[in-house]
């Protein structure tokens, strides 16, 4: 086969479970994530000699647990570099399942290259009977090299289907079909070297987004709404010197009244308050639950984890319109 013709795919390994060795192929748990090297992952894949001629780069060898701002900052800055040379056709990210959705979202956000950008991962470690990893990273270097999905923003490559990464979250601890896009479903589809989309992000990403990754992150927390809830982890983070709080507030952000107290302080004192929703779905409506007019905050359709992000970028940028910045992205 001449494989001259074939598109281009640096594939960057950060860890995760799809990197992960277990003493034993039964077990999947247990095990030690992130230990198997970039090119370990690609000689299980021979199938990806037939899609794409690949460039490989171990970025980090973490759990994804772990991941942190700066090594987004390494991540998103080397993608750029990758996407403008002109013998890069795509970038595919292989990355652990826990912190997977907050990466793919600040990709989404601050990579500025229209060529794809494709993330992937497994729940069973690469020594597990029927270990899902290989099929995911066959399938999201196969997205990585459609022309369809270049423009899109950050994707989602895991179990056939492919995620927006503003839509996608992990929904169960152990099952290999994890990850959904609760309240819009999938872009579309992967399988048997076949990529087809059936719709795309309408939300501002990539080239024009207004974000891009820092030197220098604010302090952004996050704190849940529960029955008997206290102020103490809002007034410590207050003091803590932190810039921004999101809220994981019940039903449609709501918060329990010590709380509201605790953060209508907060927002006074210059800190940032987010309202979310802890329930896994849904919008949190402005002045819905709560009265963001009167407390000074903001409200949103984006997970707690996902709000952090976004608010992370909209501080270390200096933007003081965030209920327009929630409502943009």
């Amino acid at each position: 086969m001449n494989t001259s013709s074939l598109p281009r795919i640096a594939v960057l390994a950060t860890g995760g479970t799809i990197a992960g060795s277990a003493g034993d192929a039964s077990k999947t748990a247990g095990y030690k994530a992130g230990v198997v090297g970039v090119d370990k992952l690609l000689d299980a894949v021979p199938a990806l000699g037939s899609v794409a001629r690949i460039h490989a780069e171990q970025i980090a060898g973490i759990d994804s647990k772990d991941m942190s701002a700066a090594l987004w900052t390494t991540l998103a800055r080397r993608i750029d570099a990758l996407l403008a040379q002109d013998d890069i056709d795509g970038v595919v990210v292989t990355h652990g399942t826990d912190t997977l959705e907050e990466t793919a979202y600040l990709l989404h956000l601050t990579v500025k290259g229209a060529k794809p950008v494709v993330l992937t991962a497994a729940m069973r470690p690469s020594t597990a009977l029927s270990a899902d990893g290989p099929l995911n990273l066959l399938n999201a270097v196969t997205v990585a090299a459609s022309k369809d999905a270049a423009g899109k923003g950050v994707l989602v490559a895991f179990n056939n289907q492919i995620h927006s990464a503003r839509d996608v979250t992990k929904t169960n601890t152990y099952a290999v079909d994890a990850f959904r896009s609760p309240e819009s479903g999938v872009l579309g589809f992967v399988q048997d070297g076949r990529v087809e989309f059936q719709r795309v992000a309408v939300r501002p990403h990539t080239g024009a987004s207004e974000f891009a990754v820092a030197d220098q992150w604010p302090m952004v927390e996050i704190v849940a709404s529960y029955a008997d809830a206290s102020r103490v982890m809002v007034d410590a983070l207050v003091a803590a010197g932190a810039r921004g709080i999101v809220v994981a507030g019940t039903g449609n952000g709501s918060m329990h009244a010590t709380l509201t107290q605790a953060l209508a302080e907060a927002v006074k004192r210059g800190v940032a308050v987010v309202r979310a929703s802890r329930v896994g779905s849904g919008h949190v409506m402005r002045n819905g639950a709560a009265s963001d007019d009167a407390l000074g905050t903001v409200a949103g359709t984006l997970n707690p984890y996902k709000a952090r992000v976004l608010l992370m970028l909209a501080l270390a940028a200096g933007a003081n319109d965030l209920q327009r910045i929630f409502d943009t992205y």
